[in-house]
């Protein structure tokens, strides 16, 4: 096992980015460039943020790159939102993709705030 499959908040990422991809086959071809395009970049970089930052030497290395991880949680969440507001993505897969996006979020945020405190119990 790698070290950072250890971490939930990159096991729920990372099934994220995998639903993502899914999903987003049935986007219209020309949205291939766009919304396709940056849901999948944002789900990616979620995960691939927390892989690389637990490869970082130090508790603010690996904090800054969960910082870019919650960026991306928050851009694919507003990328969702608006892909079924568009009626791009339908009901079913937007119920199961934001709730997969607010655990990711929500793990990440508390991976974020666990590595803070390693930071400060230091001394």
């Amino acid at each position: 096992m790698a070290p950072y499959e250890r971490f939930a908040a990159w096991r729920e990422c990372h099934a994220l980015a995998l639903e993502v991809y899914r999903a987003t086959r049935a986007f219209p071809k020309d949205e291939l460039y766009g919304l396709t395009s940056q849901a999948r970049r944002a789900a990616f970089s979620a995960a691939a943020n927390i892989v690389e930052g637990s490869a970082k030497r130090g508790s603010a290395e690996f904090r800054r790159f969960l910082d870019i991880s919650l960026g991306s949680l928050t851009e694919l969440g507003y990328t969702l939102r608006l892909s079924r507001e568009l009626g791009i993505l339908a009901e079913e897969p937007w119920d199961k993709l934001n709730d997969l996006q607010s655990r990711a979020r929500f793990l990440t945020w508390k991976l974020y705030a666990s590595v803070s405190k390693l930071k400060q119990a230091r001394p």
